[in-house]
């Protein structure tokens, strides 16, 4: 008999995780997938997209209703587990009976901040998180209401972007010096910037939000120097928290996320999590690539074979605000690294390759990203680079990495 196995969740790392078991331990499990989220799973990445109405809301869809049935997978979504029972081992789900469960998954996700500022319960404040806020985001939009977005990473540079192209007014405030700080070096950045201002967005940096205006509704944004800014809403893009508060209650182990060992096991029996809501050695990731990387090993383990999540290089790999743009590993350098930069800004582009101690150890890319793989590569191999130095600034095609040493 197949053993019950509940993954609580319905998001990317849920359905990649089920793409893993499938292939490597069909019909050793009984899978069950729960999620609060009322629709299958699908790619959150493409959510501005939508917004922008490059892409239809069906089209992100992972996979087809068919997909997940002919694998012997039980999906629940639009249910909300409400609590984890380790003892009896079986989840909660509000308004249902309990689901037992052999082992269970956590892949909760995470869930947007919302800044504690005076104001920020008023009518029009809202987050951009999932297709419940594509939706909403739309309808302002449609209204050509006057939006700020708060936050100049990628959430909040995506939900800028589409809400522009939908036809809303857009003024993008970010705290830091520099849109994207985590993922840019500052030429990077400010290239990005004015790119992206080209687009008709506002940005704003060094903007700290210190209250949100109005009588029951948004009327204005007032910013920490006293600046003060028309809006009919706001949007809140300025991060994301681990979704932990289920594992808290239940005892599990967390940290800032729920933490798990290179098995990608939390400190409780035969409970496991992955993507956005774990943290292994001390990082959440917050990131597409890693979660998936994580559902690879923890798919291996279920099905009793050697496996052990090691950690990620971080990459980023996105067209932002139809930008193309790519980073990975340590794009800042450090003592002892070198950089080798090319950058025009009539044509938009940019790119910088950091090596130390013989080996490609960084990338950030504007505009032309047609290699950003090959980059990536070189990186996580670790591959020496003297015998492409001086060419590998332009390409594989004329670097020839047969050559590397």
């Amino acid at each position: 008999m197949s053993e019950p196995l509940v993954i609580v969740g319905n998001g990317m790392a849920a359905a990649r995780l089920v793409d893993e078991l499938a292939k490597t331990s069909l019909g050793r499990y009984a899978v069950a997938v729960i999620g609060e989220e009322p629709r299958l799973a699908y790619n959150r990445v493409l959510l501005s997209s939508v917004l922008a109405g490059e892409t239809g809301s069906h089209e992100i869809e992972l996979r087809p209703a068919d997909w997940w049935r002919h694998r012997g997978v039980t999906v629940r979504y639009g249910y909300r587990v409400t609590e984890i029972d380790t003892g009896r081992r079986e989840l909660k789900i509000e308004g249902e009976e309990s689901v037992e469960y052999s082992k269970l998954v956590l892949a909760t996700g995470s869930t947007p901040l919302r800044l504690n500022v005076p104001g920020a319960d008023l009518t029009g404040v809202h987050t951009f998180r999932d297709t419940r806020d594509v939706d909403l985001l739309l309808t302002l939009a449609a209204a050509k209401k006057r939006v700020v977005v708060v936050g100049g990473g990628l959430l909040g540079l995506e939900a800028a972007y589409g809400l522009a192209k939908a036809g809303a007014p857009v003024t993008l405030l970010h705290l830091m010096d520099r849109l994207m700080e985590r993922q840019l070096d500052l030429p990077a950045a400010d290239l990005l910037k004015t790119l992206v201002e080209r687009k008709g967005i506002r940005i704003l940096l060094n903007a700290s939000t210190a209250r949100i205006h109005g009588d029951g509704h948004v009327e204005a944004v007032e910013l920490a120097d006293g600046t003060r800014i028309e809006a009919d809403a706001v949007i809140f893009a300025a991060g994301i928290r681990p979704n932990v508060a289920l594992a808290k209650e239940a005892g599990i182990a967390v940290n800032r996320g729920i933490v798990v060992n290179d098995e990608m096991q939390t400190a409780s029996p035969d409970i496991y999590a992955l993507g956005e809501c774990a943290e292994h050695r001390g990082t959440c990731y917050g990131l597409v690539e890693p979660a998936y990387e994580q559902a690879r090993v923890l798919a291996r383990h279920l099905a009793g074979r050697p496996a052990a999540y090691q950690g990620s290089v971080v990459s980023t790999n996105l067209k932002v605000s139809g930008v193309s743009v790519f980073s990975a590993g340590d794009f800042m350098g450090g003592d002892g690294s070198e950089s080798l930069v090319l950058s025009d800004r009539r044509r938009g582009t940019y790119k910088k390759l950091v090596i130390a101690d013989g080996r490609l150890t960084g990338a950030v890319l504007i505009g032309d990203t047609v290699d950003a793989l090959w980059y990536l590569e070189l990186i996580r191999n670790r591959d020496k680079v003297a015998a492409i130095r001086t060419d590998m600034m332009f390409g594989r095609a004329l670097a020839r990495p047969s050559k590397a040493a």
